[in-house]
């Protein structure tokens, strides 16, 4: 009673107030709770780069699988008429609805006002000693003039026809190569290619380097080192030299590539997933899972992966591009994807050649490599920042 008394003394009647009804709430969770993938999908929202990175992802894969379907030219289509277009054509007016381009190698097309290609025309005489070309358009003469540069389109008096713009080449929007293939066409392909690659990666990945590390971290001793030492004897041998012999096998083209990315890109993602193991089998939910009777299995698949799937998916996005450009690579150095078959390794492999002449050639495949590097590069760090739990709000 003593002690109530002066708990009285201490807490006056003066020490309280009545608060107003619109503070009544100022302590209340107004937010809505959300799972721990929602709210690492809200903060991935809010990385720019991030979203960028992912929509250029989805657009390239839309590209890829429905690309050709509006182009009337396949990957290994050839016109060796329209071959080496650049993909902006100036044009000169000859007349009123005649309009002629003049491409590199002195070869004059007929085309549209817009710049759709519509016909190589053949010279009706050549001057090498004057350096000139003559053309027939309509019954009127044209005269390429290549004495000096620039070259002049000249009518039969001597006068130049008018330039009239620069205009994109409506036939092929990416130019042509030395075959007449739409550099387009086959970047779109290469897309696929790279996808395809892609893709196996991340099966690979998940399938077999996500098991094999969950399951050497969580068996521990003995099977651990074992399991190790194996991947440390296969992340040993350069990837080149396995393509390379898997090629004296199976012969040259994608095949090898892919299975060589099968049987040893997981060594990367099973060391992650096993550090990750490691720090999570010793947690309490993994003791009470023990407790009340869970298998190994289950605690592994149900438990710890699970848990661990955050660094797995940003492990998984990050290599994604990796894998991307050791095709390009190897196609480039001539072990990839053979001809017909379009690959942007094999496409900047083909541009070199004729790099300065028809240097676009060249930048289609590197920007495409470059951009799809970018995106994924971009997505993979939004996803680390979106999926650690120590920046949740």
């Amino acid at each position: 009673m003593e002690d109530l008394k002066n708990n009285d003394e201490i807490i006056s009647k003066e020490m309280w107030e009545r608060i107003d009804e619109e503070d009544k709430d100022n302590e209340a969770i107004n937010r809505k709770s959300l799972t721990y993938f929602q709210d690492s999908w809200r903060r991935l929202k809010k990385n720019k780069l991030a979203m960028i990175g992912l929509g250029v992802v989805v657009l390239l894969i839309l590209i890829a699988i429905f690309g050709p379907l509006f182009s009337p030219y396949s990957y290994s289509d050839q016109n060796l008429r329209f071959a080496s277009l650049s993909p902006r054509l100036g044009l000169h007016k000859i007349s009123d609805n005649t309009y002629v381009h003049l491409a590199s190698g002195l070869k004059l097309y007929i085309t549209s006002k817009d710049g759709k290609v519509l016909k190589l025309l053949d010279p009706i005489k050549q001057d090498v000693i004057k350096k000139n070309k003559v053309y027939e358009i309509n019954g009127e003469k044209v005269i390429v003039d290549f004495s000096k540069k620039p070259f002049d389109l000249l009518n039969e008096s001597g006068d130049q026809f008018p330039y009239y713009k620069k205009v994109w080449n409506k036939t092929y929007y990416l130019g042509s190569d030395d075959l007449g293939r739409d550099v387009l066409v086959r970047v779109i392909y290469g897309a696929r290619i790279s996808l395809l690659i892609a893709f196996i990666a991340t099966i690979v990945n998940f399938f077999i380097g996500i098991l094999y590390g969950g399951i050497s971290g969580y068996a521990g001793g003995k099977v651990d080192n074992i399991m190790m030492r194996i991947v440390d004897i296969i992340s040993t041998v350069p990837l080149m030299l396995y393509v390379i012999l898997l090629m004296v096998v199976l012969g040259s083209g994608l095949k090898p590539i892919i299975i060589a990315l099968g049987s040893v890109y997981w060594v990367q993602m099973a060391r992650i997933v096993r550090g990750q193991v490691l720090s999570l089998k010793e947690e309490e939910y993994v003791m009470s899972a023990r407790v009340i009777g869970a298998s190994h299995f289950r605690i592994l698949l149900r438990h710890l992966l699970p848990n661990a799937m955050g660094p797995i998916i940003v492990s998984m996005t990050m290599m994604i591009p990796r894998a991307i450009f050791v095709e390009a690579f190897l196609s480039f150095i001539g072990l990839g994807v053979s001809a017909p078959k379009a690959s942007w390794g094999t496409l900047a492999n083909d541009a070199l050649a004729s790099l300065r002449s028809y240097p676009y050639q060249l930048f289609s495949p590197a920007i495409a490599i470059c951009i799809t590097m970018l995106a994924f590069n971009f997505l993979g760090d939004g996803l680390r920042d979106a999926l650690d739990p120590r920046l949740r709000k």
